[in-house]
């Protein structure tokens, strides 16, 4: 299964930089490869040899962060996959997720959306949710489930000591997603269904 490509979601802006709900963006930071983002499908973008992950690899990849808000990001995921003639199914996005514990990340295809607005509306752009995610796990608020507690928690920042858990995280995320990348993400679905990082 080749993955052509790769979204990092997020909310744009310094202000959300460093929200629980960035966690797919910062991913993008981590990568050993440089990568050289230019303004275009209503997000950052850019194109990369898959030889900069793996030697002597032919083809390349796609990447994207969408610009648009959390919410509309299927608006830019649509845009760069029409464009280039991308299946879902060969489509991998990065996200922060509730359901797992900060310092674990499961790799995971199709599926449920689990509440998240951003692969909620990836699925209503796309007309199907058969697509990778790279989930990246922030945890629930402690003391309640309802909604504004989850709104509150996903926009607000990592705390200094999650903050340390995240820095040896992201790292190890950027290392999988480079192997998907060069052996495709089924071959690390075992040992990722739901990996304890830290």
């Amino acid at each position: 299964m080749n993955l052509d490509l790769i979204v990092f979601l997020g909310n744009p802006g310094s202000e959300y930089a460093k929200n629980r709900h960035n966690a797919g963006r910062l991913v993008a930071d981590a990568f050993d490869v440089h990568l050289s983002w230019t303004n275009k499908f209503k997000g950052l973008f850019c194109s990369a040899p898959l030889a900069a992950f793996a030697p002597s690899l032919p083809g390349g990849a796609h990447f994207l962060k969408p610009e648009t808000f959390m919410n509309l990001s299927g608006e830019s995921v649509r845009a760069a996959a029409a464009f280039y003639k991308i299946p879902a199914a060969h489509i991998l996005v990065v996200h922060d997720e509730l359901e797992l514990p900060l310092g674990t990340a499961a790799f995971k295809f199709s599926g449920g959306l689990g509440g998240h607005n951003g692969l909620r509306s990836i699925k209503g752009s796309l007309g199907t949710a058969d697509f990778w995610r790279l989930r990246i796990g922030i945890g629930r608020p402690a003391g309640g489930r309802g909604e504004a507690d989850v709104a509150g928690w996903v926009l607000s920042n990592f705390s200094a000591g999650e903050g340390a858990v995240l820095e040896r995280v992201l790292p190890v995320c950027a290392a999988a997603l480079a192997q998907a990348m060069v052996s495709g993400p089924d071959e690390l679905l075992p040992e990722w269904n739901k990996k304890k990082i830290v």
